[in-house]
This record gives C-alpha cells, sequence and structure tokens, in this order.
C-alpha cells in the first residue's frame, strides 16, 4: 500500500473536497422530520440499512467496476442513474459527481467528464496503489459519516454522539466493503425500501435545510 496514495484518497473523500457533500442528507431529513429517526440509535440502524443493503453496497459496487474496468463508463453511468430510486437521488449522484469530476480535472486527474458520483470516483483512483478493500471500505466511511453529520446537525446530536455512532459501523463499513469487492455487478440491488420513500418524500417537504 502506497502512502502518497492512500493520502491523495483521503484527501479526495474528505469533507474539505469540494463537493458539497453536507448538503445532501439521503432521505435522512425526512426520516428525521416524521420522527421515524430521533436519536443515535435510530441512527444507527438507518445508516447500517443503507449501506448494507442500499446505496451504499450498490454505489461501492459501481465504484469498483469503474476502478477494475469491467464496464464502458457510459454503461456504468446508464446503471448508476437507474438504480437512483428517485429524483433527488438522481440530483445527488450526478451533481457530487460532476463536481468530483471537474475538481479533480483541476488537479490534472481524469477527463472532467460529468458522471454519477461512484463512476467517477472509481475511474480516479484506478491508478492509486491501494486495494479494493481498503478504497471501498474508505468510501463507505465517507458515505455513513456524511449521514451522521447531517443528523448531528438535524436531530441534533452532540458531536461525541455522532463519533460513536459512526465508530458502530466500522464493523458493517468493512463487512459491506469486502462483500463488494467479491459481489460484483451481478450482485448488485436494493432492499431499503424505506429508504427510498423518503427521498421521494423530501421531494415535497415545504421547510427543507438538505438538497435530498
Amino acid at each position: 500500500m502506497d502512502t502518497a496514495d492512500l493520502l491523495q484518497l483521503s484527501q479526495w473523500l474528505s469533507p474539505a473536497f469540494p463537493v458539497s457533500s453536507y448538503a445532501y442528507s439521503h432521505g435522512l431529513e425526512a426520516e428525521i422530520v416524521e420522527g421515524r429517526v430521533r436519536d443515535g440509535a435510530g441512527l444507527a440502524q438507518w445508516v447500517a440499512a443503507v449501506l448494507s443493503v442500499g446505496a451504499g453496497r450498490n454505489d461501492a459496487i459501481l465504484m469498483l467496476a469503474a476502478r477494475r474496468g469491467e464496464e464502458d463508463l457510459a454503461v456504468l453511468s446508464d446503471l448508476a442513474l437507474a438504480l437512483a430510486g428517485s429524483r433527488e437521488r438522481v440530483a445527488e449522484t450526478t451533481a457530487q459527481g460532476r463536481a468530483l469530476a471537474e475538481t479533480l480535472a483541476a488537479l490534472g486527474i481524469g477527463d472532467g467528464v460529468a458522471r454519477p458520483y461512484p463512476v467517477v470516483l472509481g475511474s480516479a483512483v484506478r491508478g492509486l496503489a491501494l486495494d479494493d478493500a481498503t478504497v471501498c471500505a474508505l468510501y463507505l466511511q465517507s458515505f455513513a459519516a456524511s449521514l451522521v453529520s447531517a443528523a448531528v446537525r438535524f436531530v441534533p446530536l452532540g458531536q461525541a454522539q455522532g463519533q460513536l455512532v459512526l465508530a458502530q459501523l466500522h464493523a458493517t463499513i468493512a463487512d459491506v466493503a469486502d462483500d463488494a469487492c467479491a459481489a460484483g455487478l451481478a450482485g448488485i440491488g436494493t432492499g431499503v425500501f424505506g429508504a427510498d420513500l423518503a427521498a421521494m418524500a423530501h421531494e415535497t417537504l415545504e421547510v427543507r435545510i438538505f438538497r435530498t
């Protein structure tokens, strides 16, 4: 494992990298409004489900497929959009993907073409001397941390409680990373219909803090 490459990936997945991850809740805001997520335990359960059988796992598989060159990037992009179960989820992955592609291009990395976020990231990490499991785990932790941060601000939860939730998710993150590495595109699929419905419900909230 190359330390310089590990630092580079950590930079790309950092909240400071300008993809505006702080502005998206992945439908979690609607769950909080409806009172279905109201404490750390509920948050941990919700995020774990999204990681294990929702967009977390699917996007990890897509990212790895792009990294491995298993399919043309245009085909993977179409699949990523087809798997986004609501208008806001499409907006989330395309907007963040566009921002990631543009910023990486400014750093001399990639072609700058706007694609769904996991496809852009997977293409960018092709040249990094890191194993798939490490790349996948760091990506999933970044995804989970973004959701936890949204809950810390809106439930609200204390910062320490938010970090405790994220720490409790480490085992899930490692398991999903291993699963995604082995699954391949043939194993892609989702089972968190409640999260998809929450993302749809978010579109009609009268007052919203987050874009999704």
